[in-house]
């Protein structure tokens, strides 16, 4: 069904037929005194308008024919509103779970006694999925599990917000068996990076909830130069008032849980301003490849009107980036882009600045927007936290470049 929940669907006159599929979601079909669920899938309708209130006010309006018996309503229909779960405040729970690789691959070195001796500093107590200790020849619990944990996660009130312990490679396996009328109905904080990017923008395109791409509960076991990614995910979770966001002094990308006692800081020569523009709307984004994956599928959210905020990994060297970006860039709706901001890339892939110019001018889908490099997001630290569906503002003029996150 691609009406998702928060949709307000105006019903036209004359016959028709919308078949609503059993999905969970919900559709509020409005004509006087009628309100009916996706389950009722037997109603006559000939077209549907589409009405959403946008943050700046505006109401964005979009009509499409229902057609036959049994169509779905047409993609171009599919509009949602945005919805930022509370914010984190001393005394919270957060629940703890593992929707891609297990926590006993992580803890085979183990820096639990830092990572919870941190969020007490916060002022918050750590709670545990039941099942995020199992572990399965690919390093994740069984399907069944995770959804589990993570169902239990958004249904528990005395959990205010979800971590996920590390990233991996199939945290896709879980979409179809998620509830996301569950989760659409209790919405709280989910953070995490890497391959936590399907889930995440998942629950945007199905839900329209605002997820944060930022540390996981592994990232917190950082004993030393862990302080701006701390600073940048207390003014995320914890505030509301705009971030701008700014180069670090250094970063770091090595091996920092094999031995905390070696580490290898590098200074940052700063952001990379690649195209001059000046943009704002909604973010889309996390890990590039992992993205990509959602391509085709109903899980994957609008590019209309996005700020992308991408990066990606060392098992991503220039031509996979390339390639990757090209693909995101050749869907229908990337015409809608307005901006794009791309993380530091890890030693090990040997991007390279110019490499990076190179592969943006081969893309025209970015001719006259703004391109910025080298931001503080990806796999390398310090990692700065930013919000999947939230609003941001990107500027690069004239060497110089801002990004701001204007809502979180």
């Amino acid at each position: 069904m691609w009406v998702l929940s928060g949709t307000r669907i105006v019903i036209q006159s004359g016959p028709g037929h919308l078949h609503c599929s059993p999905c969970g979601d919900r559709l509020d079909l409005q004509q006087p005194g009628l309100v009916i669920d996706a389950s009722d899938d037997d109603r006559q309708l000939s077209s549907v308008v589409t009405e959403d209130l946008l943050s700046d006010g505006s109401v964005l309006r979009a009509t499409g024919p229902i057609g036959q018996e049994g169509s779905e309503v047409p993609r171009y229909a599919q509009k949602m509103n945005v919805i930022y779960p509370p914010k984190l405040t001393k005394g919270d729970v957060v629940r703890v779970v593992a929707p891609a690789r297990s926590r006993a691959m992580v803890t085979e070195h183990d820096h639990t006694a830092i990572i919870e001796a941190r969020f007490a500093e916060l002022g918050l107590t750590l709670s545990y999925g039941r099942h995020v200790d199992e572990r399965d020849a690919f390093d994740p619990s069984s399907i069944a599990s995770r959804v589990a944990d993570l169902h239990e996660a958004f249904a528990d009130p005395s959990a205010a917000a979800i971590m996920t312990v590390i990233g991996g490679y199939n945290c896709n396996e879980l979409l179809p068996f998620l509830d996301w009328g569950l989760i659409l109905a209790n919405p709280k904080i989910l953070c995490g990076y890497s391959d936590i990017t399907a889930l995440q923008n998942a629950i945007l395109a199905r839900t329209g909830l605002v997820t944060y791409s930022g540390p996981h509960w592994s990232t917190f076991g950082i004993r030393d130069h862990f302080e701006q990614t701390l600073r940048w995910f207390t003014e995320i979770m914890f505030g509301s008032d705009p971030v701008a966001l700014s180069p670090a002094a250094h970063w770091s990308d090595d091996l920092w849980f094999l031995d905390q006692d070696k580490r290898d800081l590098f200074p940052n020569e700063g952001w990379w301003p690649l195209r001059p523009g000046t943009a704002e709307g909604r973010i889309i984004g996390g890990n590039l490849c992992t993205l990509n994956l959602l391509q085709g599928t109903p899980y994957m959210p609008s590019l209309d009107g996005a700020i992308l905020i991408v990066e990606d990994d060392l098992e991503s060297p220039p031509v996979a980036f390339a390639r990757n970006l090209t693909s995101l860039l050749q869907l229908p709706d990337a015409a809608g882009v307005r901006g794009l901001a791309i993380g530091r890339f890890q030693r090990a892939s040997r991007m390279t600045r110019s490499l990076l110019e190179h592969i943006i001018a081969t893309q025209p889908a970015l001719a006259g927007l703004p391109v910025l490099a080298n931001i503080d997001v990806g796999h390398t630290d310090p990692l700065a936290a930013f919000p999947i569906g939230g609003q941001a503002e990107l500027t690069v003029e004239g060497g110089e470049a801002s990004l701001t996150l204007r809502r979180h």
